[in-house]
């Protein structure tokens, strides 16, 4: 009697078993398991996350008939269809306003005459305006040009990021739907050189990014924007950077007002810190040799001499990690910057001023010697201050400064722009014409 009561339980079991597999029984537990988080945070996300496509004209050479009169020869080419080709990029974003504006990669929007956004519940395609962008940062700010109310992931933080939590990348690529990874978080703040002399931070993740969901999102388990994927390693497998949600959201109002990112203006004369003094402290920074005018970093305390070794958290140890840090800054951000002062760390706040024509040209002056002002020819040396960089390397007032790091200077706007991009950068080359010859010059010389 016991043996058959055993094997009468042994075959309610299995029928359960079997009912689960056969959709006949377990639907409550089933369910259970397969709503995950991962499941939420997707279905909270995936109505902002948009598909991105360009169009960019891109005109063609004209093509002579032979005519010796140029009027049939204009006449017969105005015959032809116009002399123009359309070429199609496509990337993702994230609507992160219910006004429609759009986060994503400067790239993604490159060169772009047109573009168009597709959203996720499978309207047609809306048009889109660019509002600004940057490209050193590979950020873009778009905003759907037709009226309404729509769908949209708030900024959320990256600076509480743990190493080994869950993410998701998102995407909208090839007008296909959504592209879902997941992984985890390898490191918040991989610096990755972008160009020469110039980095950024990125989140490393495990996360897949394919270069169409490039400027999609990058999500936490609880369905929050952490960063902006982008598509900087094609050669890596099984890795991903995305750009932090911090690093936008310091600039994102730029961008808004001014279409651009505003260089900002700390005030050093930056240096490198001496090899004896690194090999003794282990100390490793950027030495501040001197003040420009109506330097905020004065202003807030700090002094000749003094190292700059963290800004806002992120560890500086050259002039291009000092430079590279700021540029994630706009003007008006008040961050904290630490420096070693002897044998004391401390902590500074210094506010941010805009970056304008007067620090430029004392910066040029102080750093290079160099005083200039435009002619019809380009860019002429008015004066040379004694004992400079300038001075040192015999250039003489009355010569041409055509190119400084093989960028052209034909005038005042274009040297303000190379300096604004070349800040605290040393030495720098000069292509400087005298008497119809060139002389490329390196400042301050070896």
């Amino acid at each position: 009697m016991l043996y058959v009561k055993t094997k009468l339980k042994i075959i309610v079991l299995n029928a359960l078993v079997l009912g689960v597999f056969l959709g006949c029984g377990g639907d409550v537990t089933e369910a259970a398991s397969r709503d995950t988080p991962v499941v939420r945070a997707v279905a909270r996300a995936r109505s902002a996350v948009v598909n991105i496509r360009t169009e960019q004209i891109v005109r063609r050479g004209s093509s002579s008939f032979g005519f010796k009169d140029p009027f049939f020869d204009q006449f017969f080419r105005e015959l032809l269809p116009p002399a123009n080709m359309t070429s199609q990029s496509l990337g993702s974003g994230v609507i992160i306003d219910p006004e429609g504006h759009i986060l994503t990669n400067a790239h993604v929007i490159a060169k772009a005459s047109r573009i168009y956004v597709a959203l996720a519940d499978g309207t047609e395609e809306l048009q889109a305006r660019l509002v600004g962008f940057d490209e050193r940062l590979d950020l873009a700010v778009l905003q759907i040009e037709a009226s309404g109310r729509w769908p949209y992931l708030p900024l959320g933080r990256s600076n509480d990021l743990m190493l080994g939590e869950t993410v998701i990348a998102i995407g909208n690529p090839l007008g296909l739907g959504h592209s879902i990874t997941t992984g985890v978080i390898s490191s918040a703040a991989r610096r990755i050189e972008i160009e020469e002399g110039f980095g950024a931070n990125f989140i490393q993740s495990d996360a897949l990014i394919n270069p169409g969901n490039s400027g999609g999102p990058l999500i936490n388990i609880n369905g929050e924007l952490i960063g902006i994927n982008t598509a900087i390693a094609r050669q890596a497998q099984g890795i991903g950077f995305s750009i932090p949600i911090d690093t936008a959201s310091r600039v994102l109002d730029e961008l808004l007002r001014y279409g651009q990112i505003r260089p900002v203006y700390l005030g050093v004369l930056p240096g490198n810190v001496g090899d004896i003094f690194v090999a003794r402290t282990g100390q490793r920074g950027v030495l501040v040799t001197d003040f420009l005018p109506f330097s905020p970093a004065r202003e807030a305390g700090m002094k000749i001499a003094d190292i700059i070794q963290q800004v806002a958290g992120t560890e500086v140890a050259s002039i291009a990690e000092l430079n590279a840090q700021l540029a994630s800054f706009a003007p008006g951000n008040k961050i904290e910057i630490k420096v070693l002062r002897g044998q004391q760390q401390l902590s500074l706040n210094v506010p941010l001023a805009p970056l304008s024509d007067e620090y430029l040209l004392a910066y040029t002056r102080r750093v290079f010697g160099l005083v200039f002002a435009a002619d019809r020819e380009g860019l002429r040396v008015m004066s040379v201050e004694q004992r400079s960089a300038a001075d040192r390397a015999a250039i003489e007032p009355g010569d041409l400064v055509m190119e400084i790091a093989r960028r052209k200077v034909p005038d005042m706007n274009s040297l303000r722009g190379v300096m604004a991009a070349l800040w605290g950068r040393e030495p720098l080359s000069f292509l400087v014409v005298r008497n119809n010859r060139g002389y490329l010059l390196q400042l301050p010389p070896d």
